[in-house]
């Protein structure tokens, strides 16, 4: 099975942190956020595809062509125009079901484990924490813990299931458009063309989260 690293953007809320040094390369403690990443994998991954972008020669020349004995593709995304169309590069590249993971957020091993039992799945974390007025990305559900939407601009509650950025999707992906990540956004969103599989009928589980870590700020390259 292979896994897709989006690790492309330029890391700007890091301030003087990516001024030299893409985000992904950052460090918490001894390891990079990428190797705590790479190291959390599931067994059944055997190739990343990592789409690297802005100072991306700088992870090349750190992981090259393998690490743990996985396989790393590269796959350069210059025209940084979000998700949806980092995975659309990747295509020519991919195969069956695969997994996307966000090249900042850190995961747990057995959720990412959990993740890939499911033909189609996400991760979702019950928000804790949230400043008055905040919008995150709510995952909403039916009974049995099958998404029913993704609203991107959500306003935040607590125990709202919120989008935790990992997914389990397979090549009928790209049979739908991409689609803006806003009302008047010129990027593409990977969350919004999944809720449109969704409303059209696919049926994607979710999983809790039990550890998820968003790396937005200085003050998170912590644990």
């Amino acid at each position: 099975m292979q896994a897709v690293i989006l690790a492309a953007g330029l890391g700007t809320r890091m301030r003087e942190l990516t001024k030299g040094t893409p985000k992904p390369l950052l460090k918490i403690g001894d390891k990079t956020l990428l190797e705590y990443k790479l190291n959390n994998l599931p067994d059944e991954i055997d190739e990343v595809i990592m789409v690297i972008g802005y100072l991306g020669d700088q992870i090349k020349s750190t992981f090259d062509g393998t690490y743990a004995g996985k396989k790393i593709t590269y796959v350069e995304q210059k025209d940084l125009r979000g998700t949806g169309h980092a995975l659309e590069l990747c295509r020519p590249v991919l195969k069956g079901r695969f997994l996307v993971l966000m090249g900042d957020d850190l995961y747990a091993k057995e959720d990412l484990e959990e993740l890939v039992r499911y033909p189609l799945s996400i991760l979702a974390a019950e928000l804790q924490r949230f400043s008055p007025g905040e919008h995150r990305a709510e995952i909403k559900t039916d009974a049995s813990g099958n998404v029913l939407d993704i609203d991107e601009q959500a306003e935040a509650r607590r125990g709202m299931l919120e989008n935790a950025a990992a997914y389990v999707l397979d090549m009928s992906y790209f049979d739908y458009p991409m689609r803006p990540a806003g009302p008047d956004s010129k990027e593409f969103g990977l969350p919004q063309t999944m809720a449109q599989m969704v409303r059209d009928g696919k049926s994607v589980k979710i999983v809790k989260a039990s550890w998820w870590k968003k790396v937005s700020a200085p003050e998170d390259l912590t644990f």
